[in-house]
């Protein structure tokens, strides 16, 4: 089996993040996000990958080899020389999703992040007998996204709304997708919206599908909704696999700490906190709703809450860093600073305080 991912564009909304790497490679819960789903996808027998990409394809290529070989799967490169939007990906990589062997492909928003049910998902397709399979998952607000309305006996999708303004229902595309090859005939080479364009072509035809997903389901492109789906992902990995959280006198709740990273004494970690590969935190900090990422420092009673600190940075003695504060890579914070919702692009020194959110260059 094969799988497309849409990785896409510059990942603006998550800078200063992606002005290092770009946004499939940045780190979420101690991997790059993009080596989630492909591990996920490895595990129900993909084996080739092919990235949807516009922007720096080698810089992923070449970080992805080493992963290529641990998960033997072959990783490759479409690349668009203009934005073909979500569906005109699909037919510019057509003769690397095509092999003959008539099975249904995988198609994927780099972004989302979830329990990814794919053997259920390919059981769910194989079972109904249409041309493709869409995931939905259950929201609180439907009226901010496009819903689909659907049978809920059946999963077939009867039509799409976009933002509705009465209630028609509360499923929204999870953006995780497993298609029959057919679906490529239906997409031309130019931008084209899979969304808006190819569905409901799919569903008027009585050919659409959709499995609600189970679990959690976040879509992380931007700083507020990361720190929402590192918990959510940790309250899944809490149910599926306790034995890779922390435990111990200095941790509270959920809490992921690197088995290269130090934490020192006296510390307070979590909830909902991951320390990356080769991070040293010293004596007396207070981690809770962050992420720290590989190789950073984080100096002796600081305190950091509802931030994200970028790779190989350095926290200060008693700082404090709070607010969705994001540090990018190589961000030097000095002793008893303060940054309330910072956001500081890579290879800075903080010597005064950010009192209120504001963009340092």
């Amino acid at each position: 089996m094969k799988a497309l991912i849409l990785v896409g564009g510059f990942g603006t909304r998550l800078r200063p993040l992606t002005l290092s790497v770009p946004k499939p490679l940045v780190e979420f819960a101690n991997k790059p996000m993009i080596l989630h789903q492909i591990e996920a996808l490895k595990e129900v027998g993909v084996t080739e990958v092919v990235l949807a990409i516009n922007y720096q394809p080698e810089v992923m290529l070449n970080f992805l080899k080493e992963f290529e070989n641990k998960l033997g799967i072959k990783i490759t490169c479409s690349q668009e020389t203009e934005p073909l939007g979500t569906a005109g990906p699909l037919a510019l990589a057509r003769d690397k999703l095509v092999d003959g062997s008539g099975e249904p492909f995988f198609v994927l928003n780099s972004d989302v992040i979830s329990e990814y049910p794919f053997a259920e998902l390919i059981q769910f397709h194989n079972a109904h007998g249409g041309e493709a399979t869409i995931l939905v998952t259950q929201v609180n607000e439907p009226s901010k996204y496009g819903v689909v309305v659907m049978d809920e006996e059946t999963g077939k999708v009867e039509r799409f709304v976009e933002k509705p303004k009465a209630f028609v229902g509360n499923k929204i595309n999870a953006g995780i997708y497993l298609l029959n090859p057919s679906v490529l005939g239906r997409v031309q080479l130019k931008p084209t919206s899979i969304e808006k364009q190819v569905f409901p072509q799919i569903a008027a035809d009585q050919k659409l599908f959709a499995m609600v997903l189970p679990g959690f389901w976040m879509d992380i492109g931007q700083p507020k909704d990361y720190i929402t789906g590192l918990r959510l992902y940790l309250d899944a990995l809490r149910k599926k696999s306790p034995g890779k959280l922390a435990a111990g006198a200095h941790v509270v709740g959920n809490v992921l700490v690197h088995e290269t990273a130090v934490v020192g004494e006296g510390c307070l970690i979590g909830p909902d906190v991951s320390v990356g590969p080769g991070c040293v935190v010293e004596a007396g900090v207070r981690l809770s709703r962050c992420t720290v990422m590989r190789g950073t420092r984080i100096k002796k009673h600081a305190c950091v809450s509802g931030s994200i600190i970028g790779t190989h940075s350095t926290v200060g003695q008693w700082a404090r860093i709070e607010n969705m504060t994001i540090l990018g890579e190589d961000v030097h914070v000095g002793d008893e600073i303060y940054s309330n919702g910072g956001v500081v692009l890579p290879h800075k020194e903080i010597k005064s305080s950010i009192l209120k959110p504001e963009i340092v260059m």
